[in-house]
């Protein structure tokens, strides 16, 4: 009995020196245990959630299967954590690193941080910045925006002429009260920032000279000042909510653009605050607004010079505005229309029609949006509405003219009314199809049966116009038998082309 004990002893403590192999008599040198099998795998502890972190004082590197959340889960004794196997970003990326405090950055030189081109730095909690962060091209990122923050109590967050990608972060100041800035961007590339909320700043900022600025779901509040955007070749902004606890003006156009993009989001504009500023004029090639909902109290727009625009609305003619709160503007709803009305039988003008001619009068131009009753092919622009739009676009007419001949003699004669259509420089074009509209006056012997009076004409139909045509109204003696009533004396004329 006593060398069996010893023996086993000998064996059990042979085998702990040494390595062990299940499945295999020749284990690999280097490990301690070998498990091999080509039918059969290596099976894990399993374990709920409530079970894994109830384990006390595991050991590093402590392997389970966790049944609830269905995963492998290693503890990390450095940073006291249970995680998940290959689902961190350094499973999967080199250039990685992940921002615990400011100091995880490169070091300060010059008075900012320069992050290093083509990394992703993945915020984890609250980073308190004292100096600002030139992106230069990398990506910045959390992974909840409502926890992963950079906050700034004084000056830009960002700064620089580089762009980079800025994504799932709280950027704040101090509740409002502090003076933190987000942008001081002077050039760059491409610059992104999404699902981002801005908070607390005293100023949204600037960003200028930017080939690209992509801006899509951010979330603004309690800001003392919005954001002003100045020559940018694309601007694209897209599902902006701007909360009324922010003060100021929330966007500033200034400068050149290629295209501008406003799509979506909301403008909650309170008492003293402005939503949108383009006041200043700026060059835009092709601008959109569309879906943005302003609501509030506050000014929606502050739009173009009114040298640039229309009464009434907001914009130059190289924007498509569609948006709930603000005046459609479009080439599709561009409309004019032009009236004199009577003043007496002697005051209003008389001329001759007979060989055909304008129905200039003392006209006044009525609500115009793309269109004008002016040009300069035309002395004194009378009896007008020119196209002023982008696009070709076929418009409705709708007009009247009361008229009455001015002579008691003569044979019957038949009148016609109708448009003409002009290009740009003033060549005649046409008379559209369906705009002519004829009415008889009969001979001197039936004055009394009221051939004289006055009598009202209605004008319709169809015509297509380029940007620059333009249409006036006329009258033409058509035909008479004997001696024509060419004279007539207009007391009304209204066209409408929408």
């Amino acid at each position: 009995m006593k060398f069996r004990i010893a023996m086993l002893a000998f064996f059990l403590c042979n085998a702990a020196l040494a390595q062990v192999g299940i499945g295999t008599t020749t284990p690999e040198a280097t490990s301690v245990l070998d498990v091999s099998s080509d039918s059969k795998g290596f099976l894990a502890p399993r374990m709920t959630t409530a079970q894994r972190t109830a384990i006390t004082t595991p050991a590093n590197s402590l392997i389970v299967y966790d049944t609830d959340l269905r995963s492998f889960y290693y503890y990390d004794t450095p940073t006291t954590t249970w995680k998940p196997i290959g689902s961190g970003a350094t499973a999967i990326r080199d250039n990685y690193v992940l921002v615990k405090s400011m100091s995880d950055f490169p070091a300060p030189s010059g008075g900012k941080i320069t992050l290093d081109e083509n990394t992703l730095y993945e915020i984890n909690g609250l980073i308190t910045l004292t100096v600002p962060i030139e992106l230069n091209d990398a990506q910045l990122l959390g992974r909840d925006a409502g926890e992963d923050i950079l906050f700034k109590a004084t000056g830009a967050v960002f700064t620089g002429t580089t762009g980079g990608n800025v994504k799932n972060l709280t950027i704040s100041s101090t509740g409002g009260a502090g003076s933190g800035t987000v942008f001081a961007i002077t050039g760059g590339t491409n610059l992104l920032f999404q699902n981002c909320i801005v908070a607390g700043m005293s100023s949204v900022g600037t960003i200028s000279g930017v080939d690209l600025y992509f801006s899509n779901v951010v979330n603004y509040v309690n800001n003392r000042n919005g954001i002003t955007y100045t020559d940018i070749d694309n601007l694209l902004l897209n599902n902006q909510g701007w909360a009324d606890t922010n003060v100021g003006t929330f966007e500033t156009l200034t400068g050149s653009f290629d295209l501008v993009e406003k799509v979506s989001g909301f403008s909650a504009v309170p008492s003293g605050a402005t939503g949108f500023d383009v006041s200043s004029n700026p060059s835009v090639t092709s601008g959109v607004l569309q879906g943005t909902v302003f609501s509030g109290v506050g000014t929606y727009i502050q739009g173009y010079p009114l040298a640039n625009t229309y009464p009434g609305y907001n914009f130059s003619i190289n924007w498509e505005v569609n948006a709930p709160g603000i005046p459609r503007e479009s080439d599709d709803n561009a409309s004019g229309n032009f009236y004199i009305t009577r003043n007496s039988t002697t005051t209003n003008p008389t001329f001759s029609i007979s060989g055909g001619a304008a129905i200039n009068a003392s006209i006044d131009a009525g609500q115009m949006f793309r269109f004008s009753n002016a040009t300069p092919t035309v002395t004194g622009s009378n009896n007008v509405l020119e196209y002023e739009g982008k696009e070709s676009r076929t418009f409705s007419v709708r007009g009247n003219l009361a008229y009455e001949p001015t002579t008691t003699n003569g044979a019957t004669t038949v009148h016609a009314f109708f448009i003409r259509k002009y290009s740009s420089d003033g060549s005649p074009i046409e008379i559209p199809l369906g705009t002519e509209i004829y009415e008889q006056v009969g001979s001197s012997g039936n004055a009394s049966t009221g051939d004289y009076l006055v009598r009202a004409i209605p004008i319709s139909g169809k015509v297509t116009l380029d940007p620059g045509d333009y249409v006036r109204i006329f009258g033409q003696t058509i035909s008479s038998p004997g001696t024509a009533r060419n004279s007539i004396r207009v007391y009304s004329v209204s066209l409408t082309l929408d």
